[in-house]
């Protein structure tokens, strides 16, 4: 649990579920709810709602079909309407809680509404429905009776002001911001020397769960981090690149150790909206005891080669603008440079 949010008495009580929870109330839509079934008409409700708002990426068919994968309780309906190509899905809102989550249970909600079928009061009702039954997850959830701390999460990008007031007027609150990086690849990149017993070298599958336990390591004390366990740090990486990903490991004893690692992401779907091609900085980590000794940045410099040898024009990656490290000092150091951001708003349980 996070130290300025401690929880008080068991979960399912602060959870203030419903014991009903109907449907939004919309005439123009017919709402179920959703299953496997739905992806293709969720893949192309999705499209229609990320032309018109315009967001720096777009969303894939593996993308959506995570909606609906293992390790996670979920729920989601969808608001169905005709028109002359038939029965289309003109709104969709889902809640997905983390199974995985031990030390704050999470709850996140996502969902949009078709850009003609916006301006009719649909936002509220479905926003509404969706709090009720991240209530409900939170109630049910096997750690129900126990004295853990538990959130409510909303991503919200910049430009999104609507969203932000229906968020705001049912009690979410700002918790974290963040900034999207982009470092131009044209631009020459610096020569790092390290200790002769660290080196940076490729990922591999076979270094793969010692990477996820470092990973666990270095964010351990990061606001809203918690420790990945395999199936979930899989799911965490639908476009993983691994010929763009790199692991610094110290050698200085018998056995190698992980000192540090990047792991990146190729978005090819994004790169349209975005208006460049980029290499996507996923996660990057340096233990403690291998901080201040340029490891981060051999990373990012050895990724970056990477991204431009692949004719990319950028390296991007989001940070946390309250990052306690001093990161975004670092990478504005190496010459990135902020394009946009996004927050994070939660209702904390």
């Amino acid at each position: 649990m996070t130290p300025d949010s401690a929880p008080r008495g068991p979960l399912r009580s602060r959870a203030q579920a419903p014991s009903e929870l109907p449907l939004p109330d919309a005439a123009e839509v017919s709402w179920r709810e959703l299953t496997r079934a739905d992806i293709p008409a969720l893949v192309e409700v999705i499209g229609r709602i990320e032309e018109a708002d315009h967001p720096p990426y777009r969303t894939t068919v593996e993308e959506v079909e995570d909606y609906f994968a293992p390790g996670y309780d979920t729920a989601g309906i969808g608001g169905f309407a005709d028109d002359d190509q038939g029965e289309l899905m003109q709104a969709y809102g889902f809640v997905r809680l983390s199974q995985a989550d031990r030390q704050v249970k999470r709850v996140f909600v996502s969902g949009g509404v078709a850009p003609t079928f916006r301006d009719r009061g649909m936002g509220s009702p479905l926003m509404d429905w969706q709090l009720g039954r991240a209530r409900q997850l939170l109630a049910e959830c096997a750690e129900a009776e126990e004295d853990v701390a538990a959130r409510i999460v909303a991503h919200v990008d910049d430009d999104r002001e609507d969203f932000t007031q229906l968020l705001t007027s049912r009690g979410f609150t700002p918790r974290r911001t963040y900034s999207q990086l982009r470092r131009d690849l044209s631009q020459p990149l610096p020569t790092i020397s390290l200790e002769r017993s660290v080196t940076v070298e490729p990922w591999t599958e076979a270094l793969d769960d010692a990477v996820r336990r470092a990973h666990n390591t270095a964010f351990r004390d990061l606001w809203g981090s918690q420790p990945l366990t395999p199936q979930a740090w899989q799911q965490e990486r639908t476009h993983h690149a691994p010929e763009w990903s790199f692991v610094a490991l110290d050698r200085s004893s018998d056995r190698a150790q992980v000192a540090g690692y990047l792991i990146s992401g190729r978005y090819e779907q994004d790169w349209p909206a975005l208006g460049w091609t980029e290499g996507y900085i996923e996660n990057l980590g340096v233990l403690p005891a291998w901080r201040g000794r340029h490891v981060a940045t051999a990373l990012l410099t050895r990724a970056m080669e990477a991204y431009r040898h692949d004719g990319m024009q950028y390296a991007g990656m989001d940070v946390d603008s309250d990052n306690p490290t001093g990161a975004i000092g670092l990478f504005e150091r190496l010459g990135f440079e902020r394009v946009r951001g996004s927050a994070v708003y939660t209702v904390e349980v």
